[in-house]
């Protein structure tokens, strides 16, 4: 497959994490050729969190998630790719148990200590004979696997692997944070993103760990789409091993923990900015910024009705200044707006204003800013002070290609 012209040109540099083990072989569950089964196995006392999609056809895998989290402790995370083990019935959950069973053996816990994510075609069976196969060789493998194979083994349709890692601190104690995510297709993420799982040796109790996550997320996988579509899969983690024995912190708003907090926040955007960089069929990364909005709820709306407009995309995606289909997606995302009000930027240059085309508009401005691989396009709905921004990226033949032929 072609690499995303809009990938990034290289992996980034991963350090390890005290606490966390990782392997990764290749079962044959739909691709040949490649890993397509991840083990992380983490050390006692390993809390854990987790924000999942809320479709109503939620995958076996995201049931499993939600219930473990009940107690949640994590000492191992079971990844595999080509299959969602979505909409299978009960013969999905008992899949996920055995899967469960399996891990739990070799690691020596508690199965309900085992989480599990599954990504890839929707409505088929998990083939459990490889997983039967697979699973010991992940645990005699365990150390084996760098962070990348790690990324590359949780991939479907996606052109390149996607990871991030920052170092930061707790009270002036050193902690990492690395992440790792996949997805290109079937995002339009409603509490998630298709799958993204985030590691760190800080020492944080589950309930700040959850905090943490749905913060982060809400201004990063949360705000990215790129075909309006959520997956029935949509999982995001993040599992923390205490490791670098920093003084506890037990609220969020402690100023020893505003460090870790900013980080974990950049580090979950750079991913997420990743996934959208990586859309199919993409040629163009977008950011759409409303602000002016009655609220920070319908800036948001409103940016993602902007996003996820057809038109707009495919204007974009064939470098025509067609600003007309900006207005008209802020008209269909029925939040409050001020027509007289309204103003419209796209590569910082005004467009709209008083509710009209500025009278010095050059459209060549525009339309050289739309040959670039990175669009902007600023709304101002003059009603408020509410703001969001909303990332996705452009509509090309690529994405029908892709899609058309994704079971073949």
């Amino acid at each position: 497959m072609v690499k995303s012209p809009l990938a990034p040109a290289t992996f980034p540099e991963l350090p390890d994490i005290a606490g966390i083990t990782l392997a990764t072989a290749p079962a044959a569950i739909k691709y040949s050729g490649r890993d397509d089964l991840l083990l992380v196995v983490f050390s006692e006392q390993t809390t854990a969190s987790g924000v999942f999609t809320q479709s109503l056809t939620a995958s076996a895998p995201v049931m499993v998630c939600r219930d473990n989290l009940k107690t949640p402790v994590a000492r191992a995370l079971l990844v595999n790719s080509g299959n969602a083990n979505a909409f299978t019935g009960k013969t999905g959950d008992k899949h996920c148990a055995r899967s469960q069973q399996l891990v739990a053996g070799l690691v020596g816990c508690d199965p309900k200590d085992v989480f599990l994510a599954s990504t890839g075609v929707i409505g088929e069976l998990l083939p459990m004979e490889k997983f039967e196969e697979a699973v010991p060789g992940l645990n005699r493998n365990l150390g084996s696997a760098n962070w990348r194979k790690a990324a590359n083994a949780i991939m479907t349709t996606d052109t390149f692997s996607k990871g991030a890692s920052v170092t930061t601190n707790i009270g002036g104690r050193d902690v990492i944070i690395n992440g790792i995510a996949k997805g290109s297709g079937m995002i339009a993420p409603d509490m998630a993103t298709m799958l993204a799982f985030c590691f760190t040796d800080a020492k944080l109790p589950s309930k700040l760990l959850q905090q943490l996550l749905e913060e982060a997320n809400h201004t990063s996988f949360n705000a990215i789409t790129v075909d309006s579509d959520t997956s029935t899969s949509d999982t995001c983690m993040l599992f923390a091993t205490g490791k670098a024995e920093n003084n506890e912190c037990v609220c969020i708003d402690e100023p020893a923990l505003q460090d870790f907090r900013a980080a974990l926040n950049g580090l979950m955007l750079n991913l997420a900015i990743q996934v959208v960089r990586d859309g199919e069929g993409a040629s163009k990364l977008i950011q759409v910024n409303v602000t002016g909005a009655q609220s920070d709820k319908s800036a948001r709306i409103i940016a993602n009705a902007i996003a996820n407009s057809p038109l707009v995309k495919t204007a974009i995606a064939g470098e025509d200044a067609n600003w007309g289909r900006v207005v008209m997606a802020v008209g269909k995302s029925g939040q409050c707006a001020d027509r007289d009000s309204l103003q419209i930027k796209m590569g910082g240059v005004l467009i709209t204003q008083n509710g009209e085309v500025v009278k010095d508009y050059d459209e060549q401005l525009v339309a050289q800013h739309l040959k670039q691989q990175e669009i902007i396009v600023d709304v101002d709905v003059g009603v408020g002070s509410g703001e969001f921004t909303v990332w996705t990226c452009d509509l090309t033949h690529g994405y029908i290609s892709i899609n058309a032929d994704y079971r073949s």
